[in-house]
């Protein structure tokens, strides 16, 4: 079982480092010589190196020094200068470079990365712990084998003495002992299945790309772990201090220390997942703030797998109606776990399985108010920056539960949108005894103040920090002009002071709107690229508009108005399309815990008045999984309340910046950007009347 695993492991590390050499050779091979001189601070003189055929650094970095002394014109001292100038540059390109895997440039190498890995995840956890455990085993077997040889014949028991035969006898009883737990505890069952596992024959190239579709984040999280065991070189997941979120030292080191039992999870944890459930099961009642697409749902289900290994039995979600499936399907594809869903006519129902086998009860927030206060082991809330109002009945009664409950757990992307003050009441759950450490002004202190004070309570980490393999979200704000049919809506919505029909009056004359036509343009270049697309508008009326233009590409419409269920049924019909489609989301509703990584091209049909609204919706693209790299396209008119809109909502990411994700900045308080969205139409609204009317 050992052998096999180490076999398995090594296939991908070959194959990994076939990939990773060619990368650096050719990063290498595109760096001319002359920048030798950069590294020894143009001291050396590179000219008769190229004289001499030496062009790029990789040539150098591939010579030794006594093969640069035959040069003419380089001797000892020099030779040895320019390969230790090469060997620099050639590590910290080493430094730099990540193994990405293109679905879209298959070759022989990439394939055999993937058929290597795709026995790994097949295998899943299971066969790394069963790993684990023959070694362990192995390790503690093999002092008694040795003291039990005297008892394996009568000839060797004779010839041993009486004292070694006495030894061998007991020898022999404690490996009885022992093989009689194993195999009590289901060991040999567990290394059978692991072994069959990882002897499979090797998969085709189709059927691997297919399952690499599919299930790329399960294929990057092998990579990550044996990076993390120093097996791999080029899965940089951004160093210790980002997958920790920068907590202090001491507080992340007691965090390493907490014990994690991943035997319930059927899905293998990276390392910043790992840490963020021993956060939770260290610090107990915690929120865990990592930015989207991050896998904050797998982390929470890791703490209930643990908890449940413990032996505790009854967990419940809180969650959004929109996202209510989405819980039920990932505690049940993740996790041993049953998952009951608390809510519709069945609800009652589900809560009495719940009660007798045990669980995840799921519940959504309106439903806490029929949800008898039956004692639970964890609670955990998603989208928890909805209950960021105490007065509001859904704050209290998700209060009352976390109250009463010792393991809490909160799971929001974005913690803090417009005033601090919202993120203390957030904390105010989790660990009141922090907030006589988080006064009202807090945020005028800066964000390092700010960081170090919720840091017993709060994690963040961000995509860029920790999920390398990700590709780069491509963002393109396309500015154009009205139309004149739609100058004049606007400047009829204008005039009226009609703020919401403002901003969707570049859709009031479809057969003239120029946004419009720019979202057909982007459609078609889409479909002529297979790929799929999600068009985000605020307004139903704006969807509706685009769903006509459009015509059959659009494969559905989520909206507010649309049942949880019904959410995912569009989702899944849109990601099981063959080819291009278009799926058309409201962005309040499909911007939320909804999981859009089919598509490759986002439009958003206009800005938004927070910038966590548009960010939320990109991640439900742009996250742990997607293989493609994903354009977002802003559709903006010049000449039209998007430009200030554009700016306020640069000034409101700044302030999320500094808050909620680790900055360096130090300075301005929330008060310059905590406007409310109605306070913010009326100053747009007035700007807007004075341009128009200035410009007669």
């Amino acid at each position: 079982m050992v052998a096999e695993r180490a076999a398995a492991v090594g296939a991908v590390v070959d194959a990994h480092a076939r990939i990773f050499r060619g990368l650096v050779r050719a990063e290498l091979e595109a760096i001319p010589v002359e920048r030798l001189k950069e590294v020894t601070e143009g001291r050396l003189q590179t000219g008769v190196l190229a004289a001499a055929g030496y062009r790029t650094v990789a040539q150098v970095s591939g010579a030794s020094a006594q093969e640069l002394v035959r040069i003419p014109g380089i001797g000892g001292p020099t030779a040895q200068q320019l390969v230790g100038a090469a060997r620099q540059i050639a590590e910290a390109v080493e430094q730099s470079t990540a193994v990405r895997i293109d679905p879209a440039q298959p070759d022989a190498d990439t394939t055999g990365l993937l058929v290597a890995l795709h026995r790994l995840v097949l295998a899943g956890p299971a066969a790394r712990r069963a790993a684990a455990e023959a070694e362990e085993i192995d390790a503690l077997l093999t002092e008694p084998l040795a003291a039990a040889r005297p008892a394996r014949g009568v000839l060797r028991g004779l010839l041993a003495g009486a004292e070694r035969r006495e030894l061998a006898q007991r020898a022999v009883e404690l490996l009885e002992r022992q093989v009689a737990a194993a195999e009590a505890d289901g060991l040999p069952l567990r290394l059978a299945q692991a072994g069959a596992d990882l002897l499979r024959p090797d998969a085709g190239e189709v059927e691997v790309r297919v399952e690499f579709e599919h299930r790329s984040a399960e294929f990057y999280a092998e990579l990550a772990l044996l990076a993390e065991d120093g097996r791999l070189t080029g899965v940089d997941g951004g160093g210790r201090g980002a997958a920790e979120g920068h907590l202090p030292d001491a507080l992340a080191e007691s965090v390493r220390a907490e014990p994690l039992d991943d035997r319930g999870c059927t899905v293998s944890l990276r390392g910043y997942q790992a840490f963020g459930a021993r956060f939770a099961l260290a610090r107990k009642r915690v929120m865990i703030g990592d930015e989207m697409g991050l896998g904050k749902t797998v982390q929470a289900l890791a703490v209930l797998a643990h908890l449940a290994a413990a032996g505790r039995r009854h967990f419940l979600v809180v969650c959004p109606a929109s996202v209510l499936v989405n819980w039920q399907r990932e505690t049940e594809s993740r996790t041993t776990l049953a998952a009951h869903r608390y809510h519709g006519a069945a609800k009652e129902s589900a809560r009495a399985r719940w009660l007798a086998e045990g669980g995840v009860l799921v519940a959504t927030y309106e439903s806490l108010r029929t949800l008898p206060e039956d004692p639970v082991a964890a609670l955990v809330v998603d989208e928890a920056h909805f209950v960021k109002n105490p007065a509001a009945l859904r704050t209290r009664l998700v209060g009352e539960w976390a109250e009463r409950t010792e393991y809490v757990l909160f799971l929001t992307g974005t913690p803090m949108e417009n005033r601090v003050e919202e993120f203390r009441t957030l904390i105010g759950h989790l660990q009141p005894d922090l907030l006589p450490e988080l006064p009202a002004g807090l945020g005028v202190a800066g964000p390092v103040a700010f960081r170090k004070a919720v840091a017993p309570a709060y994690l963040r980490r961000n995509q860029q920090d920790v999920l390398t393999e990700l590709p780069d979200v491509v963002r393109v704000d396309e500015w154009g002009e009205l139309s004149e049919p739609d100058r004049a809506a606007y400047a009829a919505a204008v005039a009226e002071g009609n703020f919401m029909a403002m901003r969707r009056a570049a859709y009031a004359e479809p057969a003239h709107s120029a946004k419009l036509r720019r979202l057909r343009e982007l459609v078609a270049e889409a479909a002529g690229s297979g790929h799929k697309v999600v068009v985000f508008s605020y307004f139903r009326e704006v969807l509706a508009t685009v769903r006509d233009a459009l015509g059959e590409a659009v494969t559905g419409t989520v909206s507010g108005a649309l049942p949880a269920e019904a959410r995912q049924e569009a989702v899944d019909a849109f990601t099981a399309a063959d080819g291009h489609a278009v799926l058309l989301c409201q962005i309040q509703a499909g911007g939320l815990g909804l999981n859009l990584q089919a598509a490759s091209v986002v439009v958003l049909c206009e800005p938004q008045l927070k910038p966590t609204l548009e960010d939320q919706a990109v991640a439900r693209a742009q996250r742990m999984g997607q293989i493609r790299r994903v354009r977002v396209h802003r559709l903006l008119a010049t000449d039209s309340l998007d430009r200030g809109l554009v700016e306020m909502l640069r000034g409101k990411a700044e302030l999320f910046d500094r808050y909620a994700r680790r900055s360096d900045l130090a300075e301005s308080a929330p008060e310059a950007v905590d406007i409310s969205d109605r306070a913010l139409a009326v100053r747009i609204v007035e700007d807007e009347q004075l341009r128009l009317a200035a410009r007669g």
